[in-house]
């Protein structure tokens, strides 16, 4: 019994590590259709790269899919970048951003998980309203500062503390600027990619806040779900 539970855990894990490839196989395929194949000249793949070594991606996945972005491989299929928009349980706001080769199947799935928690996936700007379309900087420095102080000599907006680190929100076209501001101020950047911050937080108990975490959870583990945005 507990040798079986133990090679159901390993091929668990094992399909969990292959969803997380898959995904940034996708961001990188696209973002080299986007900004072309060159991540010096691409920040967008640059980064999407940097979080797939990171994850340990191989190389071959990570060559394939700029490849395959660029024109270069042709496997017929077409990875479309696609947003759902819809209130999840207790109301809350939801954005999911989608990469899929297949819509057709994406938007029911998606539709099916906002109904089973009691949502209602709407219409194209039924929700977007919600958020600012930003820019979203993560980083890490050594050292005491004022991570104000940085925020502004760097032209942020704002900063927050985040699980690995600073988060620095700009304007949606300075994303670059900042970040090399940063950059050149000692900060290491992990991630640096257009976001979607929520204008107004939705007012939640701790036992719904469980429900709401629990909805988030299934759309981001969805196989074709690139992030997901909640007004929490």
């Amino acid at each position: 019994m507990g040798k079986s539970w133990k090679n159901a855990g390993k091929t668990e894990a094992s399909q969990k590590k292959g969803l997380i490839f898959t995904k940034l196989a996708r961001e990188i395929a696209v973002s080299a259709k986007l900004g072309g194949a060159d991540p010096t000249g691409n920040s967008r793949l640059r980064a999407a790269v940097e979080a797939a070594r990171k994850a340990a991606c191989p190389n071959d996945t990570i060559e394939r899919a700029i490849k395959k972005g660029s024109g270069q491989l042709d496997d017929g299929k077409i990875i479309e970048e696609l947003m759902y928009e819809g209130y999840g349980p207790h109301g809350v706001g939801v954005l999911v951003e989608c990469q899929t080769d297949n819509r057709a199947r994406t938007a029911p799935e998606i539709r099916i998980l906002f109904k089973k928690a009691d949502g209602n996936m709407g219409e194209l700007g039924s929700v977007a309203w919600m958020f600012e379309r930003v820019g979203l900087i993560e980083a890490n420095k050594a050292g005491s500062f004022d991570p104000e102080e940085e925020a502004i000599e760097a032209g942020a907006n704002e900063v927050s503390k985040s699980d690995d680190g600073f988060e620095f929100f700009t304007a949606s076209d300075e994303v670059d600027t900042v970040r090399e501001a940063l950059t050149k101020r000692g900060w290491t950047v992990s991630k640096a990619e257009l976001s979607y911050k929520p204008k107004n937080i939705t007012a939640l108990t701790d036992e719904q806040m469980k429900d709401v975490t629990d909805f988030l959870n299934n759309l981001d583990d969805h196989d074709d779900t690139h992030k997901v945005h909640a007004t929490i």
